[in-house]
C-alpha cells in the first residue's frame, strides 16, 4: 500500500538558529484497508529515527535487499501476526546531526515540532484513532531517547512507548566519547572558536570523520544550550576533565535521572505498554543503559516489557517487527 510523502511546514521549527530547514518530508504509511474502508479509523505510530538520519531513510532499500520497515510491517499484517496501523516518520535532523527531539535555544523546537504541529496535522488529515488510546511512538538509538522522553514528558498524548537500545545512562553512553572528542579538537584549539573551526571542517570535508565528536557536539546543543547563543561542552577542551555543572544538565535529561523525578514517574504509570530492548554486544553500553532503567521501573513498581538478543547497535530494524506487535496489542482496543 502506499506511503504518501507529505510536505510539512513547521511553525515551531521556522526561525531556528541552526538554519535548518522548516519544511520536512515526512513519509506516512497507510495499511491495505484504508482506501477499501473509508470510515474506519486506525491507531497511529510514531517512529523516530537516530543520530544522523532522515525520514526518507526508513524508505531505503540496501544493495542486499533487507527490507524496509514498512516492508517489514506489512509482511506481519499478512501473517495475522498483527493488525493495520498508520505508521508516521518524522524528521528530525539538523545540521549537527540530530536534535534529540527537544525543545533546545542551540537547534530549533524540535519537541513542539511533533507535539503541537505535526501530530494535529497527521490527525486532521488522515483517519487515525484521533486519541492518546490509540497513539504510540517508538524509535531506535536517539530515536528510541526521543520516544521515551516525550513519553514521559507528554502522558497526555501517547498510550504506548518503545525504545530500541535508546540514549540512557549517559555515564555508560556518552563519556567514553569525552577523550575521542578532545583529541578531534586539538588540532582546532588555537582557533579563536574550536568548536566552530572543526565544524567549518567536517561540513567540508568529502569523507566524515570523527562522527564521536560531532555526536558529543550535537548533544551539546540538546543538552547545554548557552543563553545568548551556542553550547557549552562537558568537559574541558585541554584537560578532557568533567565540568561539573554543565554535565548536571546534561544529566537532567537523561531517562534514569528523570524517573527520579516524581511526575515523569508517575507519568509513566499510565502507559498501556513500555516496551525496550537492545543488544547485548551495544558499542555504546544501551543495553546496559536499558537494564539500569529497567532496574529503576521495577523499584517504581512500573509495568515495562523488556527484552535483549544477541546483537550491537547497528542493523537491528529486524527488532521492529516485535515492538510493532506489542505496540498494536496495546492500542488495538482504542479503534
Amino acid at each position: 500500500m502506499p506511503t504518501v510523502i507529505e510536505e510539512f511546514d513547521s511553525l515551531a521549527l521556522k526561525g531556528n538558529p541552526l538554519g535548518d530547514p522548516s519544511t520536512r518530508k515526512i513519509p506516512v504509511y497507510l495499511p491495505p484497508s484504508y482506501f477499501v474502508e473509508p470510515s474506519h479509523r486506525f491507531p497511529v505510530v510514531y517512529l523516530l529515527h537516530g543520530f544522523t538520519g532522515n525520514s526518507e531513510m526508513w524508505l531505503n532499500v540496501n544493495s542486499f535487499y533487507t527490507p524496509t520497515v514498512p516492508q517489514r510491517f506489512e509482511k506481519l499484517i499478512k501473517e495475522n501476526a498483527l493488525g493495520e496501523m498508520i505508521l508516521v516518520f518524522p524528521d528530525g535532523y539538523t545540521r549537527l546531526g540530530g536534535s534529540q527531539y527537544l525543545n533546545s535555544i542551540a537547534t530549533g523546537n524540535y519537541e513542539d515540532y511533533l507535539i503541537n504541529d505535526l501530530i494535529p496535522f497527521i490527525d486532521d488529515k488522515y483517519r487515525t484513532s484521533g486519541n492518546r488510546e490509540g497513539r504510540g511512538i517508538v524509535g531506535k538509538s536517539s530515536g528510541g531517547y526521543g520516544a521515551m522522553q516525550l513519553a514521559m514528558r507528554h502522558p497526555e498524548t501517547f498510550a504506548a512507548v518503545g525504545s530500541h537500545a535508546g540514549d540512557m545512562y549517559f555515564e555508560l553512553c556518552y563519556k567514553p566519547d569525552f577523550p575521542k572528542t578532545v583529541n578531534a579538537l586539538a588540532r582546532y584549539l588555537s582557533e579563536a572558536d574550536p568548536v566552530a573551526a572543526f565544524l567549518t571542517a567536517f561540513e567540508k570535508a568529502e569523507v566524515k570523520r570523527d562522527i564521536d565528536a560531532i555526536n558529543m557536539i550535537a548533544m551539546s546543543a540538546c543538552y547545554s544550550p548557552r543563553l545568548g547563543g551556542g553550547f557549552d561542552l562537558p568537559f574541558d577542551l585541554y584537560t578532557g576533565e568533567l565540568l561539573p555543572e554543565v554535565w548536571a544538565r546534561w544529566l537532567a535529561f537523561d531517562p534514569v535521572q528523570m524517573l527520579e523525578n516524581i511526575t515523569y514517574a508517575a507519568a509513566l504509570r499510565h502507559f498501556k505498554l513500555i516496551y525496550l530492548d537492545a543488544g547485548t554486544k551495544d558499542e555504546f553500553n544501551l543495553h546496559l543503559g536499558a537494564r539500569i532503567f529497567v532496574k529503576r521501573l521495577q523499584q517504581l513498581g512500573i509495568a515495562h516489557h523488556h527484552e535483549e538478543f544477541e546483537a550491537g547497535h547497528m542493523n537491528i530494524n529486524y527488532r521492529y517487527d516485535v515492538s510493532l506487535t506489542h505496540i498494536w496489542n496495546a492500542l488495538k482496543d482504542s479503534i
